[in-house]
């Protein structure tokens, strides 16, 4: 290199020694040790990789989409693209559902639609997050964790909830085998005492007084005979049940799980969307927009109210005029009586991000009558301060949703017309609460 061979100033060039400096070999040996970097394992990822959410929920709502391409002012043929799949558009519209229609069964028993296809469920679930799992908190998950929890039993490992109910099975096994050895070996003392009276009386075998004398004396042989039965009998035991557990892992798993949707989501999928058709529960018939909301009204009372009895400020009336307002403007809604509330307000979904917001609804009555106002509607500071009191807790701000109740509603005939002009009777107005901290608002 020439920083090493050039001579330094007030000495010979002649008479240098050209001697390596302790920067080559460190030069000379990186090569080797970058190979040996390269040729070193990379440490096992352990942990599982997650889902890519934003792919699996990148459709807002289940109905399908065709924008128009964009236009590139540099590009002018793609003007020429654009009026192309507009009036192909035009010709022949594409549909907006899927090919064959989601379907689900009223429940009245449960106050509820049931869907049990279950790709039908995971779209639902995928595309807006609607409903939950029967059998699961909240997304339908039970399918996937039956097949994870049958796996991680073959393979020998499992979840810490796994793995302590086995050894909790194991436990309770043992306990019962040892109280039957127990039992067992207390009969075979008392008839063996109630030999060895009558063959003492008798004095007719004295071999056996002898070997009964000896069991007396040295009890310990006998019970070494009966620990080996318990350990034989426990074995045989746990052979079967390793046999029963293999043959319910190599049969089929069958689905047990449905999508539930409540009031509010079953209406909106079926009247805004329509991409629900529900059917009933006795005739199996598919039920019309109008004898759904007759129908979810009444069940929105406990007991079921009658058609007579309605009023417009029913529960689902309320609830549904709430829900759509805030599932058009691009929200998901949840329920939330988990955290003493209406409905939950997410910006995407659940997997995404913890609720930003709790509704809580309130009527608001043009004309107050005496009974309006000893009835709902009523609701006092203690409540209020509770509410907010838990909101805060979770970190979420309190909306109070006042909605107008109209005074009377118009007749609802076979048609979507009426129901809009229904839901166009309602007014929402609401407020944000937030709880006031004496330390956090000083001057």
């Amino acid at each position: 290199m020439a920083a090493q061979t050039a001579p330094s100033a007030g000495v010979d060039s002649g008479s240098r020694l050209d001697v390596p400096t302790a920067a080559s070999p460190a030069t000379k040996d990186a090569p080797v040790q970058d190979s040996a970097a390269q040729d070193k394992p990379r440490p096992v990822r352990t942990r599982p990789q997650k889902p890519n959410y934003f792919l699996i929920h990148s459709k807002p709502l289940p109905l399908e989409t065709h924008p128009l391409p964009a236009f590139v002012p540099q590009n002018p043929l793609s003007l020429l693209r654009i009026a192309y799949i507009y009036l192909s558009q035009l010709i022949s519209s594409p549909s907006s559902h899927r090919d064959e229609p989601i379907t689900g069964i009223f429940s009245s028993e449960t106050r509820s639609v049931h869907i049990t296809d279950h790709a039908s469920a995971r779209a639902l679930w995928e595309m807006g997050f609607f409903g939950k799992g029967t059998m699961s908190r909240s997304e339908p998950s039970w399918l996937d964790r039956e097949k994870a929890r049958l796996k991680a039993n073959k393979h020998g490992g499992g979840t810490a909830e796994e793995n302590t109910r086995r050894r909790r099975e194991e436990r309770k096994l043992f306990k019962l085998e040892r109280a039957r050895a127990e039992a067992e070996q207390i009969e075979e003392t008392l008839r063996r005492e109630r030999t060895a009276l009558d063959t003492v009386n008798s004095d007719k075998d004295e071999d056996k007084a002898t070997e009964i004398a000896i069991s007396h004396v040295f009890p310990w042989m006998q019970q070494q005979e009966s620990n080996a039965d318990t350990i034989h009998t426990t074995g045989i035991l746990n052979n079967t049940a390793i046999a029963e557990r293999e043959e319910e892992e190599e049969a089929p798993i069958t689905n047990q799980e449905h999508l539930q949707l409540n009031l509010e989501e079953s209406f909106f999928l079926s009247y805004a969307l329509g991409s629900l058709q529900i059917l009933d529960s006795n005739t199996k018939q598919p039920l019309s927009t109008s004898s759904l909301l007759t129908l979810f009204r009444q069940h929105s009372h406990f007991p079921t109210a009658q058609i007579s009895s309605l009023h417009p400020d029913d529960p689902f009336l309320l609830n549904y005029v709430v829900y759509h307002h805030y599932r058009s403007l691009g929200w998901v809604v949840r329920p939330g009586v988990k955290f003493s509330c209406d409905f939950l307000l997410y910006n995407r979904g659940p997997v995404f991000s913890h609720a930003e917001f709790a509704l809580i609804i309130i009527p608001e009555y043009a004309e107050r009558s005496i009974e309006t106002a000893e009835g709902k509607g009523k609701m006092g500071w203690w409540w209020l301060h509770c509410v907010n009191r838990v909101q805060s807790q979770v970190k979420k701000s309190l909306v109070i949703v006042y909605v107008k109740v109209p005074k009377e509603l118009p007749s609802v005939e076979e048609g979507e017309a009426d129901i809009g002009r229904i839901m166009r009777s309602y007014e929402v107005r609401e407020f944000v609460i937030r709880r006031w901290l004496a330390n956090r608002s000083r001057d």
